[in-house]
């Protein structure tokens, strides 16, 4: 059977399988049974979707779908992933839908299902509702599909800025210039106001949706057009959202990038200054820069890393019982006030930590230095372990110790191709191209396809 469901939910282009309304109505009525005969009640659902154009009939026949099947659902309209997030634990739904494909082109879209925790629902269930979704005969609007429950949209969404807002209820910015790109995405009505309650000069970009211009040429894939507009405007701060708004991007006062990395360097000071960074350790993945690594080092923090994707970051930051985890790209977690990454949350803690020492973004990553990296990708004919090919554990060994600490190779085969990847960041840019070109020969001669 093939599996629908990745890391992040179900995705693909609006409109083909198995984003095509018939397979949406499956999933939503599977969904539906599935939670019905859990629960042994009637289930509960709130959805919310980004602004491209398929989403609203996308959200429409999961909604007649979990219908058919018996469910309650209500919409909050326009929202952020993360804002349905809040809504589905603070309301007592049984789960949360988002129907949104986060910093992809307008003519892709996802369906992502949370638990109430703030997790992700289990991949049992989503193999549950892949099996049903491939042997039910169903055509779309079976049950009698009605109008979508919009009744409660502005409400929820007001609850969710409020819920942010009340979060820091100590933050001040009078006086404080910031520039904030929405990608024209969910936080396009959400974000300036919501900074502008705590007393923001905010400059909006990007921030008129019209179902085609989601991620088109902005947010956190393209910062160019953000940090030309921080050194226009004189402003103090810069972010940018994704379409979704489960990630966010910086740029400082002086036009440079601050990126999740150096995001989480802030953070686990701020933190370990109210003594609520847990044995004082951060969560980030293979691919964050070994500057942030030495970084942390330097006072005395530990970086635990995980495999790519938010997912990995989550469960280790549940068994570890971290405080904050993340990613390179932006996404950042804080367990303990939500489950999943929320960028107009970490922005408002970045600029709590910029309040609360009163210093620029600039100088708040004083202390992180971005190490130079190179990658290369090398076609193979089969993915060995690298460590059972003795050229390549060798080569790699000589790199290793060219480094001495002052450095970081990781090797990894590509998940959808044929491809060996070589990583490597150290000191000396020139240095690391020449090691990284090696180590890809020996890997090429001895595996290449």
């Amino acid at each position: 059977m093939k599996k629908l469901f990745g890391t992040d939910g179900m995705r693909g282009e609006a409109g083909q399988f198995p984003l095509d309304e018939k397979t949406i109505f499956a999933a939503g009525r599977s969904l539906a049974g599935r939670f019905r005969e859990q629960l042994g009640r009637v289930p509960r659902f709130v959805t919310g979707r980004d602004t491209r154009e398929s989403g609203a009939w996308i959200e429409k026949a999961f909604h007649d779908g979990a219908g058919a099947a018996g469910a309650e659902c209500a919409s909050a309209e326009v929202i952020t992933t993360p804002g349905v997030a809040f809504l589905t634990r603070k309301y007592g739904f049984d789960a949360g839908i988002v129907v949104s494909a986060s910093h992809n082109p307008f003519h892709d879209n996802g369906i992502k299902i949370f638990a109430p925790t703030g997790k992700k629902i289990d991949e049992a269930t989503e193999r549950l509702i892949e099996r049903d979704i491939f042997e039910m005969s169903v055509e779309p609007n079976a049950g009698g599909g009605g109008a979508v429950d919009c009744s409660q949209a502005a409400a929820f969404r007001a609850a969710y800025l409020d819920y942010l807002a009340e979060e820091f209820p100590d933050l001040r910015l009078d006086g404080f210039k910031m520039i904030v790109d929405c990608a024209n995405g969910a936080a396009a009505a959400l974000a300036p106001p919501l900074f502008e309650r705590f007393g923001a000069e905010v400059v909006a970009i990007y921030c008129e949706p019209d179902g085609l211009n989601i991620n088109r040429d902005c947010g956190s894939l393209h910062l160019e057009k953000l940090q030309a507009k921080v050194l226009e405007e004189k402003a103090d701060f810069g972010v940018a959202f994704d379409g979704d708004a489960d990630r966010s991007l910086f740029v400082d006062e002086k036009g440079n990038l601050v990126d999740g990395d150096a995001v989480l360097w802030i953070m686990a000071q701020l933190l370990s200054d109210h003594g609520q960074l847990t044995n004082r350790t951060v969560v980030a993945t293979v691919m964050s820069n070994i500057g942030l690594e030495l970084a942390l080092r330097s006072r005395e923090f530990t970086l635990l890393r995980t495999a790519v994707g938010d997912k990995y970051v989550l469960e280790e930051l549940l068994k570890t019982g971290s405080a904050v985890g993340g990613e390179q790209s932006g996404h950042i977690i804080f367990p303990r006030r939500s489950l999943v990454g929320d960028g107009m949350m970490t922005t408002l803690y970045l600029l709590e930590s910029i309040y609360e020492r009163q210093r620029s973004l600039s100088e708040m990553t004083a202390g992180f230095t971005r190490f130079p990296q190179i990658l290369v990708n090398v076609k193979v004919r089969e993915k060995r372990p690298f460590e059972e090919v003795a050229a390549i554990a060798e080569a790699s060994r000589i790199v290793e110790d060219e480094l001495h600490g002052q450095g970081r190779l990781l090797l990894r085969y590509s998940g959808t191709e044929n491809l060996a990847r070589v990583m490597i960041e150290g000191e000396n840019q020139h240095r690391i191209e020449a090691q990284a070109h090696r180590l890809a020969e020996v890997i090429r001669t001895s595996l290449g396809g």
